[in-house]
Order: structure tokens, then sequence, then C-alpha cells
């Protein structure tokens, strides 16, 4: 006995996708195996990990929990999209390269999606509140030393380079004007 399918059409990083799978597709198996997009990682595969994690509407889910089609008419944001698309690294990125956050890799993906989810709606939290965020993600390696640190650097980051952009935009208009700045 065949299996049903369903033709779906997701926005994943900024992308238009269409793809047939079957009703009890996962979003994860449907991202990895059907868009080729595997930087979203499979752990546990039940929602307890978080290694799945990828941003629905910019609030992260875990898409082992998911089915695929339930995922359409939503914008999907894994891993892959955090970064610029001129390769720039989204400031979490930097900041776990930068505090050696990443460890083995594998939980990094979750861990990526959620700090920068966030760091969106808290871009200045306590050590208390970004390991409470992070509260959710299982590591396996060490601990979590070095990835609250990390997030808590991505805040920096992200907060430099808001003070930056006004300071860019008044530079620019004084060049406009014939001024120096």
């Amino acid at each position: 006995m065949s299996e049903e399918l369903h033709e779906i059409r997701l926005r994943v990083n900024g992308a238009p996708h269409t793809t047939t799978v079957p009703a009890r597709r996962l979003l994860s198996d449907c991202l990895r195996h059907d868009l080729g997009l595997t930087g979203t990682h499979v752990g546990c595969e039940h929602g307890v990990c978080g290694a799945c994690t990828v941003q629905i509407d910019g609030r992260p889910m875990r898409s082992c929990l998911m089915f695929a089609v339930s995922a359409q008419g939503h914008d999907i944001t894994t891993v892959e999209g955090l970064a610029r698309p001129d390769g720039d690294l989204h400031p979490v990125q930097r900041a776990f390269r930068e505090c050696h956050g990443l460890q083995c890799g594998f939980c990094t993906p979750g861990f990526l999606t959620v700090a920068a989810a966030f760091l969106e709606d808290n871009p200045d939290p306590t050590e208390e509140e970004a390991r409470e965020a992070i509260g959710g993600n299982l590591c396996r390696c060490t601990g979590y030393v070095n990835i609250v640190k990390a997030v808590l650097r991505a805040a920096e980051l992200r907060r430099a380079a808001s003070a930056a952009v006004p300071e860019q935009a008044g530079a620019a208009r004084a060049r406009a004007e014939g001024g120096h700045r």
C-alpha cells in the first residue's frame, strides 16, 4: 500500500522550495533529506536535546516534533540561514567561534538558532538569562561555560554593530553634505 504524498511549499532561509512528502514526514527529515540542508542535526528524535532546533517565524522550534506539511506558509530559518548571503557570519556564529562554544559541533546548530532568536527578544541578557535561554538544549561534550560566554559575547557584538550603524549613517550623510566625520 502506498502512502499519500502532499506537495508543499516552504520558505526556508528566505528562498522558496517545493517538495512532495508523506503527511508524516518530519520537518527535520524534510530539511535534511528533501532540501539538502544538513546543518539541522537530529539527535534524540523526541524533542529533548534541541539539536534539530530551527526558527519558525523567528521563534525556536524543534523540527523533529513538527510535520513538514505543518510548516507550509511559515518562514523557516535553519543554521544555514543565519549568516548573511555574502557569507558574513551572524554575531552568534562569530561569538561561538571566538569563545570556543562549538565543542564537537553536533549540538551547535540548535544552540545557534536558539541563541539568535533569544537575542532578538533580549539584546542585553544577564548570564542567568543566557543560561535559561539555552537550558532546553543539551550538549553532551563538556559543558555550557563556553556556550554561555558565546551567547553573552554575541550580545556584545550585536550591540556594537547597532551602535556602528548610526555612526556610519552619520558619516555617509556628512560626506554627502561635503563635510567630514
